[in-house]
């Protein structure tokens, strides 16, 4: 006979997480329904490390927001190579160094890149409503843009080598994010001023969790936008920059 399964005291928390608790129990086993709801997510994830940017629907929404766009590879020539040797994902291929050289004005104050990272199911997602919020902030601030990348094969680092060679003040890339169990489409934004090169994470500052059921795009978006406009007046960013903005004094 089947047993009956048994529910969790913690089951009203469920409304406030997206994570897997109170999945109840039959005898010593999580539910049916919890353990196939779980192969599905690692399934989503999987999928999303191996999604690829939408260039077809992305470039032209890009063009819509009135901002010239330039696109990019890295020196990882595939997904597999990407995932094999992260350093090839840190550089542009040749190609796209050439394009870039002289493409750049002296004294532009944001390099904005877009790349897929682990996860370009994030940036088709979430990178157009993001930047439909953000990019008019940055427009009143009389920020100057470098021309828009889209980088494929692409790790957090290639924004540095873009941003020198765009010569920008600050580089700023939306990437796809590790994809978690509970967070295939997890998109995130890395700040980093004077990019070069050879820079650390130490250098850098991140939102993190970008999508609806995270951060939502308009605090996100306030939030890059503040960080950017604190990096670019303190000529910094990385462990000395802080989110100050919301502290109570």
């Amino acid at each position: 006979m089947l047993r009956k399964t048994e529910t969790d005291p913690w089951d009203s928390l469920n409304a406030f997480t997206a994570a897997r608790i109170a999945l109840g129990r039959t005898g010593t086993s999580v539910p049916l329904r919890a353990s196939l709801a779980f192969k599905m997510a690692h399934a989503h994830a999987r999928d999303a490390v191996y999604s690829s940017l939408d260039i077809g629907k992305l470039l032209p929404d890009l063009q819509r927001l009135h901002i010239p766009v330039q696109l990019l590879h890295s020196q990882a020539t595939d997904r597999q190579e990407y995932l094999q040797r992260p350093d090839l994902g840190r550089r542009l291929d040749r190609p796209s160094y050439e394009l870039l050289q002289g493409a750049g004005t002296a004294g532009t104050d944001v390099a904005l890149v877009l790349a897929d990272g682990l996860s370009a199911t994030a940036v088709n997602a979430h990178a157009i409503p993001l930047l439909q919020l953000l990019l008019p902030e940055m427009q009143k601030a009389d920020f100057s843009l470098a021309p828009v990348t889209v980088v494929e094969q692409a790790r957090v680092a290639i924004a540095d080598e873009i941003g020198a060679l765009l010569h920008a003040k600050l580089s700023i890339i939306l990437i796809g994010e590790r994809p978690g169990l509970s967070s295939p489409d997890s998109l995130g934004a890395y700040f980093t001023f004077d990019p070069k090169p050879g820079l650390t994470d130490e250098a850098r500052n991140c939102v993190s969790n970008i999508r609806p059921e995270g951060l939502p795009y308009a605090a996100a978006a306030s939030k890059i936008f503040y960080l950017a406009q604190e990096a670019l007046r303190r000529k910094l960013t990385g462990v000395a920059l802080k989110d100050e903005k919301d502290l109570l004094l």
